[in-house]
């Protein structure tokens, strides 16, 4: 009997009718025939770092942790093949190695290379792309147990389908990214008024290479991070090993985990809690390599939902769910997260098509997240917001056809490559309709 499978913030469960850990491209092929033979749906799992039930496998789970590391290098043309299964932690070091870097990263790097490309998975930036933009090919399962290789420039008509599926379309076995030289990042950390930040939020985009800031509920401030790329020798101090474990671990993880854990008890708190985070997570400015920067360790557990918005409309957006907020009388503890990306023509991307600002909202795991992201996503809704496909909300194919030019387009690669269902689940029924 398969045990008990749980995602990372526990919200989703399921007892697979049989786990299968394949070690190659040929057994992850013979693990698909099997479960079609048996008439059994498949899912491919990776760090389950999903909110949603993306990668739910009620049916056959495959385990793809032994499809991981360095598969093969291209120097002339910067590009690696890794596994699907290699942990994003895992590829800066294997890069660094070659003197490369990914273009771009999200603040959490523990999910696996084919989770973060199938759900949407961004960093922020004005002028990058999403995790997926930075895949050139890609080798894939289908369900008639075939391994094939997909290009982004010999499969022009079917890439845009590929690069971001949300696992609908195949188990990915191995992916191709075009990677960057090695980099480092110039941070710059620092409270700001709210107000100021939003009304200048335009021109603090577009002004650096990476912006992004936090804002703390029942408080007037900001917490903006500016990110500046400057090459790999350029002078400038990292943050002190005490220095950077201070603000990281025990700040930014213990000390949180303390304070939500006294706001989820005691609720009225939680303003003065948030005006204390405020002040703890102040001024930093360090040079250090991209990867860390981009990524901090996040070991507060807690539930998320994440929109893509028109980025014009982002300010309006956050006064809005201020708004909201102070009306409803509610005790928000965890801050909200604004980042931006550049359009893409992806076709299930997020930032498909249109200058993109995120905004994602969280709730700690012990505090009930239904009401506050039912509230907060009707907000969504009205400035013609596109939910992250891993993260928690309540859209379905419906309305996510007026959100998306070629949904209709995706659903005929699907029908494609996968007429009999073989990798859907209720997940993915709720959000492609069948």
């Amino acid at each position: 009997m398969s045990a008990l499978w749980r995602n990372w913030s526990g919200l989703e469960s399921v007892t697979p009718a049989r786990v299968v850990r394949p070690k190659g491209a040929n057994e992850t092929a013979g693990a698909v025939l099997d479960a079609v033979r048996d008439g059994l749906p498949v899912k491919a799992i990776g760090a389950g770092h999903s909110f949603t039930g993306a990668a739910l496998a009620p049916g056959v789970q495959l385990d793809m942790s032994a499809m991981s590391g360095l598969v093969s290098y291209d120097p002339g043309a910067r590009q690696v093949t890794v596994g699907a299964g290699t942990y994003l932690y895992d590829m800066p070091p294997m890069l660094s190695k070659l003197g490369l870097a990914m273009a771009n990263l999200g603040d959490i790097d523990r999910q696996t290379v084919a989770g973060a490309l199938s759900t949407g998975t961004h960093g922020t930036g004005t002028r990058f792309g999403g995790l997926a933009t930075q895949a050139t090919a890609m080798t894939v399962a289908t369900a008639d147990g075939e391994l094939r290789k997909f290009s982004k420039t010999r499969d022009p008509r079917e890439w845009p389908a590929i690069a971001l599926a949300v696992g609908s379309l195949g188990v990915l076995i191995d992916v191709t990214i075009q990677c960057v030289p090695a980099f480092k990042l110039h941070a710059v950390e620092a409270p700001e008024p709210l107000d100021d930040v939003l009304g200048d939020f335009r021109s603090r985009c577009t002004g650096a290479d990476h912006f992004e800031f936090y804002w703390f509920p029942h408080t007037a401030t900001a917490l903006t991070k500016t990110n500046t790329r400057v090459p790999v020798d350029a002078p400038g101090e990292a943050l002190p090993g005490m220095r950077r474990w201070v603000d990281d671990e025990v700040v930014s993880n213990a000390v949180y985990s303390l304070t939500c854990r006294l706001g989820s008890a005691v609720p009225i708190a939680v303003p003065r809690i948030n005006r204390l985070a405020g002040r703890l997570l102040g001024h930093r400015d360090f040079t250090d390599a991209s990867s860390s920067v981009f990524t901090t360790p996040r070991r507060v557990r807690f539930r998320e939902m994440e929109y893509a918005l028109p980025r014009e409309v982002v300010p309006d957006a956050v006064r809005r769910i201020r708004e909201l907020i102070d009306s409803k009388g509610w005790r928000i503890s965890f801050p909200v997260e604004v980042r931006t990306a550049a359009p893409d023509d992806l076709w299930l991307s997020t930032a498909y098509g249109r200058d993109t600002g995120y905004i994602a909202v969280h709730r700690y795991l012990r505090e009930d997240h239904r009401e506050y992201f039912a509230a907060v996503e009707d907000i969504f809704r009205e400035f013609g917001g596109r939910p992250h496909w891993g993260k928690l909300h309540t859209r379905s194919a419906a309305d996510l056809r007026e959100l998306y030019p070629h949904f209709d387009d995706f659903l005929a690669v699907r029908d494609a490559l996968d007429p009999g269902r073989v990798f859907a689940n209720p997940y993915l029924r709720q959000i492609f309709g069948t």
